[in-house]
């Protein structure tokens, strides 16, 4: 909780999606098919995951971007789970004639997960609300990297007024991306770092990223933990916390939304990376992709079980 005992407001800008989920024994081999132990139906997106871990781990969230047509099953379902979980949704602006994402997912018992997924290419046309309406009592911004299109102008601004914009980073960057000057923490994967820097070692295409943009940045590599840079240019490790993974889809997500939010509530980067491997790594252990994140309660007790993360058992984070 926030020093003066408010819950901090975030805004997470981003794309929902409608994610199936199907429970494979494998995925299946090209041209054949296989059946399925279980189905569900969920709302996804990097951001809306992000969203709904910060609401359940104590925040307060606003949600803004694009959204296909009110006339929409799909958007209709969408919403209705982001009410159920106290998530803002006015800033939300829909996009007549438009489809919202649909995702069709395939889980393995080790929790990889294997998705294809449609966005509608008119959802980077939208316009979003004003800055002074979407910033105002505003901690913190978390943004999708696909979503700087529309969004970085925003981004900047919220950096002029002092407010922290994180960026969850799940594809390579151009070194010419405006994000990476217009946001003040940057968390990549281990593979989007890479591609990004042209380098195949983390901590090297870290330290190369670091001549093209003030912001922090890190890269999380699941089992093997998060590698960061500190205010002085050096490489520090969060290590992972081991579970047993059953489903890692939206893992990093609510790494984001718990790193964002620990952030926001005033905590220091070590603290903010460790509480956010917690959050994601009982977020592992339980499917239902970002509705499978955990609640304060559950993140504070996993954490005083901990003497000290150790290396973790969790892949994909």
């Amino acid at each position: 909780m926030a020093a003066s005992g408010i819950a901090p407001r975030i805004l997470c800008i981003g794309i929902p999606v409608r994610d199936l989920t199907f429970r494979v024994e494998a995925v299946p081999e090209r041209g054949s098919k296989a059946n399925a132990t279980h189905l569900a139906e969920i709302c996804g997106g990097n951001a809306l995951n992000a969203a709904i871990a910060i609401a359940r781990l104590g925040g307060r969230v606003a949600f803004a971007g694009p959204m296909g047509d009110a006339s929409e099953t799909a958007s209709g379902f969408i919403l209705g789970r982001m009410a159920a979980e106290h998530i803002e949704t006015t800033h939300i602006v829909r996009m007549p004639g438009v489809v919202t994402p649909v995702s069709a997912i395939m889980i393995e018992p080790s929790g990889e997960r294997t998705l294809a997924i449609y966005r509608d290419p008119a959802l980077w046309t939208v316009k979003l609300p004003e800055a002074d309406d979407l910033l105002a009592d505003c901690r913190a911004v978390l943004v999708e990297s696909r979503c700087a299109s529309f969004c970085t102008d925003l981004c900047a601004e919220a950096r002029r007024r002092g407010i922290a914009v994180v960026g969850g980073v799940d594809r390579a960057m151009a070194l010419t991306d405006a994000l990476l000057t217009a946001a003040s923490h940057l968390l990549f994967a281990s593979e989007q770092i890479q591609e990004t820097a042209g380098l195949a070692d983390d901590g090297e295409a870290l330290k190369r990223l670091a001549r093209a943009t003030p912001a922090f940045l890190a890269a999380t590599r699941g089992p093997r933990g998060t590698i960061w840079l500190n205010e002085r240019g050096g490489l520090e490790e969060t290590t992972a916390f081991p579970v047993q993974a059953v489903d890692t889809l939206g893992a990093g997500d609510v790494f984001h939304g718990a790193f964002t939010l620990r952030l926001a509530e005033g905590g220091d980067l070590r603290e903010a990376l460790r509480f956010a491997a917690a959050a994601a790594a009982l977020k592992c252990t339980r499917h239902g992709g970002g509705l499978g994140a955990p609640q304060r309660a559950e993140v504070e007790e996993f954490l005083r079980n901990q003497l000290e993360p150790a290396r973790g058992q969790a892949p994909g984070i």
